[in-house]
C-alpha cells in the first residue's frame, strides 16, 4: 500500500511515494522551462508537464519496488495558470502562468465591477485566471473562441490521469470565477470575464476522489487494481495538508522565491480590501486566508547575483548577533507586489545609501525590508482576526539564522523550525490520495511536523524594528509616486 504525491511547480515537477503510515519512501524530480516572450508574460508549455511526469514515474517504478502497490494518487499545481482546451482536447497555446502581468488592465476592469470582490472574496489579481482569459479574448480572439475548457495545471494533470475533466475548491478559488464561500462555479462571475461553466472543470473537494487512474496508464507504470486520483490541491493550501495546517490557529510562513504567510480558518471570513487571498481549503468545509509577496528570497537571490556573494555568505557575513534596523531601506517589489498594495507595476528600491554604504549595510536592508513586506501579510490577516501567536517556518531562507531572527522581532512572533523531512505540497498532495483512497479521517493523516527549534523575537529591539516598519510603510507611497 503506497501513495503518490506529485507537485507541479513553476520550476519543475516532484513527486513522492508515502508509505501506509504516512512515511515517505522515495522521491525525484524533473524540471523544465519557463517562457517569457515578452516583458512581464511567463508561459509554459503543458506537454513539458506530460514529459516531467513521465520521466519521473519511469525512475521511481525502477528504483522502488513499493511503486507497484499505489492505491492513490494527488495533485498539487502552481495556481492561477491558465491552459486552453479546445474541443478534441488539444491544447491551444502555452499556459499563462501565476506571474504573469500581462493582463493587469483586464484584471482592473473586473476588479471595479460591481458585485465581483463579493462573490469571489478576493480582489482580482492580473495574475489570476479570468483576467487571463479577458485578455486572451482581447488580443487572440481567433484561440478565445476554439476555447471548449480552462483547465488549471493540476486540473490539467487530473485530465492526464483521469481522461475526466476535473478540479478542486482549493486551486479554482484562485480563478476569480468561483464562489468561495458557496464552493461552487458563479454564473454571474463567469458571466462578467465572457465565460460559460460548461467551460470549466466539474469540482470536488480536495480529500474526493477525482477519478481513476486511466487503465492505458496504470498498465505502463505496472499497476494494478483500482487507483484513486484525488481532487488535490493548489500548492499552496497542498502545503497546507503537508504542515497539518488545517484548523484555526495553525499557521506556516514559507520564505522561497515569494513569500506567503498563511492561516488556516474555521469559516469563511474574505477581507478583499486587506488584498489577503481567501481561498477554500482543500479540506471540506475549511477555508485558507494568506498574504503574499512576490519577491521574497528572490529578493535576496537577486541581491546575491549583483553582488557576486552567493546568498549564504552574504547572511554569514552578518554575524550571529541580530542588529537593529540600519538606515538604508530596501524595498522588495522586484516583480510588483499583491499584499497589501496590489501593485503589479511598482518596482523596488534601496533609499537611504551614503558614501560609507557597505555590502553588509545593504545585505540588512535586503533582509530587513523582506520581513517588513511579510509584516504587511501578517498585520492584514490581524485585521482579519486570524490567531497568528507563533508560525510553523519553512523554505529556503530559512537556512540563515540572522534572517529568522529579523522576521521573528518584526512580526513580534516565535518562529518554530520543523525537524529534517518531507512537509511540503508533495507531501500534502500525497496525503491527498491516501484520504481519497481510504476514506479515512483528514485530521489523522495530515498532522503536524515535529519541532526542532524555535526562534524567538528578540526583545530589546523590537521597538527599534516596529520604527524601521513604520518608515517602511512610508516609502512606499513616495516611491510610487516617482515611478
Amino acid at each position: 500500500m503506497a501513495y503518490l504525491g506529485i507537485d507541479l511547480g513553476t520550476s519543475g515537477l516532484r513527486v513522492l511515494l508515502i508509505d501506509g503510515n504516512g512515511s515517505p519512501i522515495a522521491a525525484t524530480e524533473r524540471h523544465y522551462p519557463v517562457l517569457n516572450p515578452h516583458p512581464g508574460w511567463s508561459e509554459q508549455d503543458p506537454a513539458d508537464w506530460i514529459r516531467a511526469l513521465e520521466e519521473a514515474v519511469a525512475e521511481l517504478r525502477q528504483s522502488c519496488p513499493d511503486f507497484a502497490g499505489i492505491d492513490g494518487i494527488g495533485v498539487a499545481g502552481q495556481m492561477h495558470g491558465a491552459t486552453l482546451l479546445d474541443a478534441e482536447g488539444t491544447v491551444l497555446r502555452p499556459c499563462i502562468l501565476w506571474n504573469d502581468s500581462r493582463s493587469h488592465q483586464q484584471a482592473a476592469r473586473l476588479d471595479g465591477t460591481p458585485g465581483v470582490q463579493a462573490l469571489s472574496g478576493n480582489i482580482v489579481f492580473p495574475g489570476f485566471t479570468a483576467p487571463k482569459l479577458a485578455w486572451v479574448q482581447e488580443n487572440e480572439p481567433d484561440i478565445f473562441a476554439r476555447v471548449a475548457k480552462v483547465l488549471l495545471p493540476a486540473a490539467f494533470l487530473n485530465h492526464y490521469l483521469t481522461g475526466d475533466f476535473v478540479a478542486d475548491m482549493s486551486d479554482s478559488a484562485g480563478t476569480s470565477w468561483l464562489d468561495v464561500g458557496e464552493r461552487a462555479w458563479s454564473p454571474e462571475l463567469l458571466a462578467h470575464g465572457g465565460m460559460r461553466e460548461g467551460q470549466m472543470p466539474r469540482l470536488v473537494e480536495g480529500t474526493e476522489a477525482a477519478g481513476i487512474l486511466r487503465p492505458e496508464l496504470a498498465a505502463r507504470w505496472g499497476l494494478s487494481g483500482t487507483v484513486t486520483v484525488a481532487g488535490g490541491a493548489g500548492d499552496n493550501a497542498a502545503a497546507a495538508c503537508g504542515m497539518g495546517a488545517l484548523t484555526e490557529g495553525q499557521n506556516f510562513i514559507s520564505l522561497g522565491t515569494s513569500g506567503v504567510l498563511l492561516a488556516a480558518r474555521d469559516g469563511y471570513r474574505p477581507a478583499p480590501e486587506t488584498a489577503v487571498h481567501t481561498f477554500c481549503h482543500a479540506i471540506p468545509g475549511r477555508w485558507y486566508q494568506m498574504g503574499v509577496m512576490l519577491s521574497a528570497a528572490d529578493s535576496l537571490n537577486w541581491f546575491s547575483r549583483i553582488s557576486g556573494q552567493s546568498p549564504t555568505d552574504l547572511t554569514v557575513e552578518l554575524g550571529e548577533t541580530l542588529q537593529a534596523p540600519g538606515t538604508v531601506r530596501f524595498l522588495p517589489y522586484l516583480s510588483g507586489e499583491r499584499t497589501p498594495h496590489n501593485d503589479a507595476e511598482i518596482r523596488g528600491s534601496f533609499t537611504g545609501l551614503a558614501t560609507a554604504t557597505d555590502r553588509k549595510a545593504l545585505t540588512r536592508a535586503v533582509l530587513e525590508g523582506v520581513a517588513f513586506g511579510l509584516r504587511d501579510s501578517f498585520e492584514a490577516l490581524k485585521a482579519t482576526d486570524a490567531q497568528l501567536d507563533s508560525l510553523i517556518a519553512i523554505g529556503g531562507g530559512t537556512r540563515s539564522r540572522y534572517w529568522l531572527e529579523v522576521i521573528a522581532t518584526a512580526l513580534g512572533v516565535p518562529l518554530q523550525l520543523p525537524g529534517r523531512g518531507e512537509y511540503g505540497a508533495a507531501l500534502g498532495a500525497a496525503r491527498l490520495g491516501m484520504a481519497a483512497a481510504t476514506g479515512a479521517d483528514p485530521a489523522t493523516i495530515m498532522t503536524a511536523p515535529q519541532i526542532s527549534a524555535t526562534v524567538e523575537p528578540v526583545a530589546g529591539l523590537q521597538s527599534a524594528f516596529d520604527d524601521a516598519y513604520g518608515r517602511f510603510r512610508e516609502a512606499y507611497p513616495a516611491v510610487r509616486a516617482c515611478q
